[in-house]
């Protein structure tokens, strides 16, 4: 059988060959998934994620205290030019 010849008879039952190839990638994908090379990967990348939470919620923290800061100093000498006057 020439090469033509073989894909053409494949191409008539492609929905077959990619039903099969659908399969096949959905076993494969479920080795993957489930190697401890993964989930090590997996459970690194996500600590990884929760120390840039961590970091990001300590620097939000300090930026809203600052601006909390600068809103006193503002009120204060506000009031200091209301009382003077």
């Amino acid at each position: 059988m020439r090469r033509d010849e073989f894909f053409d008879k494949c191409m008539e039952h492609k929905h077959a060959l990619l039903f099969a190839a659908g399969i096949a990638t959905a076993v494969v994908g479920k080795k993957v998934l489930e190697s401890k090379t993964v989930k090590d990967a997996a459970t690194k990348g996500m600590a990884q994620v929760m120390t840039v939470r961590k970091d990001a919620e300590e620097c939000f923290q300090d930026i809203k205290e600052n601006a909390e800061d600068i809103v006193e100093d503002a009120n204060a000498e506000t009031k200091k030019e209301i009382y003077v006057e």
